[in-house]
């Protein structure tokens, strides 16, 4: 595979990196340290385009390819990977679900709202007692002639708090598993609907995170998207695209982490000499760069799977989520080693990094799972009962 970018995909690059160093890196620290949702730096991006990447263009999107979507989180996330984590669920689950399955009404209806930014999109699947086990879900939705009435609660929801309209997975089926799921569209504001804002998290404090309750939450049919009892196609369509963008998060946040080690290691000296010539400094940087490569290789080889054949590449996404959010972390854990007690206050970011980073081996299936979807996929035996 040439992984050479395009002209066109150079330019995205070239765009993503100028907006992260101009509009988030320079506050990055401080909506972080005042758990701040920046949402005038999200509206920016929506303005130019960045929200509505992977959309097509009759819709106000982009029409890009996964590739493009690819180097755009990972120039994002090396300022700020909660940022990314609001873009990438706002497009990868929501949009890219929308588009997916809904009909052109529904298409007509929302995309060119979530491509200009005027709205925020979330999909709400994990419930306090439902996570990885998306069959488990007890959210239930009963049809009253024209109208949806849901009732139960979602947990951990991105976007949730600030989101316009957002996909949501419930049981339409009494003891009917995976195949009694639904999707449904719900607006913010509709009655029966509210949502808190979740707080004192490890990190992704740009992010905005929440818990949904749903109290005879009336909804018209016409909301329903896709077919009854499709509700478990449409979360793991919608995981599929998101787990890459967990994996290009990943790759962005690690290469902040070099970036910052390079740079500290040349200009800060011990015993009289940059500690960039010590040879263990050395060793963790090679270390960091070598898995992080590998990590945005295997990104970059899922998005072409993508591109090129028009399929999930589930298994192909699924190794690149898992390495890449595990790559992370070991970086990030070495940054701060290299950077010594600098690197654990905030004066330089990858205290933040280490922090941001750790969600990425839970959400959208935790590495234990992603182990058993790579190992089915070998061995052809299903660990899930």
């Amino acid at each position: 595979m040439n992984f050479d970018l395009t002209e066109e995909q150079a330019m995205i690059r070239a765009a993503a990196k100028d907006f992260a160093e101009k509009e988030i890196a320079p506050v990055a620290r401080e909506i972080n340290r005042n758990k701040i949702f920046p949402l005038d730096i999200i509206k920016k991006m929506g303005k130019l385009g960045f929200l509505g990447l992977i959309l097509p263009t009759k819709y106000g999107g982009g029409g890009v390819d996964y590739i493009s979507y690819c180097v755009f989180l990972e120039e994002i996330a090396r300022a700020d990977m909660g940022i990314t984590a609001t873009a990438s669920a706002h497009m990868s689950l929501c949009a890219h679900s929308i588009e997916g399955w809904g009909t052109e009404e529904q298409k007509q209806k929302y995309l060119p709202r979530l491509c200009s930014g005027e709205i925020l999109g979330f999909l709400a699947s994990t419930e306090p007692d439902a996570g990885s086990d998306v069959a488990g879900i007890k959210t239930f939705a009963t049809l009253q002639g024209n109208e949806w009435i849901l009732n139960g609660n979602k947990m951990w929801i991105t976007n949730g708090s600030y989101g316009g309209v957002g996909v949501v997975i419930a049981q339409t089926q009494k003891d009917g598993g995976s195949r009694g799921l639904t999707a449904f569209l719900v607006e913010k504001g509709t009655p029966g609907f509210t949502s808190k804002g979740i707080h004192n998290k490890l990190g992704l404090h740009s992010s905005d995170t929440a818990e949904l309750a749903f109290d005879n939450c009336r909804i018209p049919k016409d909301n329903l998207l896709g077919p009854v009892g499709k509700g478990m196609s449409v979360a793991l369509s919608a995981f599929d695209c998101a787990r890459l963008g967990v994996a290009a998060r990943s790759v962005g946040g690690s290469q902040a982490c070099i970036d910052a080690c390079v740079s500290y290691s040349q200009n800060r000296k011990q015993f009289g000499k940059p500690i960039g010539s010590f040879q263990l400094v050395q060793e963790l940087i090679a270390d960091m760069t070598v898995e992080t490569e590998a990590a945005r290789l295997l990104t970059y080889r899922a998005a072409t799977i993508k591109d090129t054949t028009g399929e999930a590449a589930t298994i192909e996404t699924s190794m690149a989520k898992y390495y890449a959010s595990e790559v992370v972390q070991r970086v990030a854990h070495n940054a701060i080693q290299i950077h010594g007690s600098y690197g654990y206050s905030d004066e330089y970011p990858i205290e933040r990094i280490w922090r941001d980073a750790r969600i990425g081996s839970i959400l959208e299936g935790t590495s234990q799972v992603h182990k058993l979807i790579i190992g089915r996929a070998k061995t052809g035996l299903n660990a899930f009962s």
